[in-house]
């Protein structure tokens, strides 16, 4: 068989896995995304190494950002209708998880003897989630409600506070390392974070008057995508955050066009294979790492990352005087990390080569289990706070 006929009987086999997994977690009650993870990794190079090599090294980059930007974008108006009913909530709870998280991360680390570069780099990767794996658990039990509103909310910009803390660590560090040195990074990190602003802005202002204007179904479709992917496009070369981006334009989008909501909708008719694809190549692109390459760190990783996110929601939660749900539940529904923690390590040791042998194997070994258990967790906290329909 040839590559064409491999990638064609690999797409078909992943899609139709997909669909098997709505089944599968009916019966299990486990979160499509992390039955879809699994799969990846049974058919990766981990386990059966099944898939075209050629997949997963070309594939696989274009696929996540296709629909990251797809994610950021519905996102960016639910971000909107959430700010409008509780902006206080969304910021306070998620500026206290991100703060919280990294400095306890921070003092934990240090406390057990890790060097301080180390401590800062993971002290900043703690603060990434997965807005992929939480829009997706939310989808399939089609969960609403407040609390659910909050959750997409935070997790939307729970990034972009992640990327402000993790420049300033990295500066930091830096600057310990070669004193003047880092006014660069955090330069570099602002660049980053405005840039993708300007981008969404100056892409989501005129497509919020111009779009909806022709008749619904495919060209609204065409249109929509269009305008993300191109915002896509122009964030990676300008080297700015295209999630943050595509955010902004949903947001913008959400904002002023309304006269319409159908560019959203015609984007949320398309997503799912988008989503299947992403996550069974992300699970084939997990390497297994062994338990004892994690070692004292990467466990205090793990066990501190879930205080801080507990701990973090519960003093913001407490501050805003929220729904005592938040304060309970909304820190487990938070767990999830998957690529945003990669890309933060990758820019770490680029940074600092000498802990590489140190980071990646902590990073990868604890993206794996937050990955796989962490929408879970957010699964039982949407239960629990009673938004989930009861046939689910």
């Amino acid at each position: 068989m040839d590559n064409i006929g491999k990638t064609l009987f690999a797409l078909g086999a992943i899609l139709l896995l997909g669909l098997a997994t709505e089944a599968i977690g009916r019966r299990t009650k486990l979160p499509r995304v992390t039955l879809l993870l699994l799969f990846g990794v049974l058919l990766g190079p981990a386990v059966l190494d099944i898939l075209p090599k050629f997949m997963q090294e070309r594939w696989f980059p274009v696929i996540t950002d296709m629909a990251l930007l797809m994610i950021g974008f519905l996102l960016g108006e639910k971000l909107v209708f959430s700010f409008r009913e509780d902006a206080r909530t969304v910021l306070l709870i998620s500026a206290s998880v991100v703060v919280i998280t990294s400095a306890l991360m921070l003092a934990g680390l240090l406390l057990i003897g890790s060097p301080i570069e180390v401590a800062l780099v993971l002290a900043g990767i703690a603060t990434a989630t997965d807005p992929a794996a939480t829009t997706d658990v939310v989808l399939e039990v089609k969960s609403k409600g407040n609390f659910t509103n909050a959750l997409l909310a935070i997790v939307a910009i729970d990034d972009a506070w992640g990327l402000l803390i993790f420049s300033f660590m990295l500066s930091i560090a830096q600057a310990i390392q070669a004193p003047g040195s880092g006014v660069e990074i955090l330069l570099s990190g602002g660049w980053e974070l405005g840039g993708a602003c300007l981008v969404g802005f100056g892409l989501g202002i005129p497509m919020a008057f111009l779009t909806g204007r022709i008749q619904p179904g495919q060209p609204t479709l065409i249109e929509a995508l269009g305008i993300v992917f191109l915002c896509g496009g122009i964030a990676l070369w300008l080297e700015v955050s295209f999630i943050l981006s595509a955010m902004v334009l949903g947001g913008v989008v959400a904002s002023f066009a309304r006269h319409h909501e159908r560019p959203f909708h015609a984007i949320e008719d398309i997503e799912l294979p988008f989503m299947v694809l992403f996550f069974v190549l992300a699970g084939a692109s997990f390497h297994l790492v062994p338990l004892h390459q994690i070692g004292l760190i990467g466990g205090a990783f793990i066990l501190l990352r879930v205080a801080g996110r507990i701990f973090g929601v519960w003093v913001g939660a407490a501050m805003n005087h929220s729904d005592p749900r938040f304060k309970r539940w909304m820190g487990v529904a938070l767990l999830p990390q998957a690529g945003v923690a990669l890309g933060m390590a990758l820019v770490a040791v680029n940074r600092f080569p000498h802990i590489g042998e140190v980071i990646f194997p902590i990073v990868i070994g604890t993206t794996i289990l937050f990955e796989l258990v962490g929408p879970v967790m957010t699964r039982i906290a949407l239960v629990r706070v009673g938004e989930v329909p009861t046939d689910h």
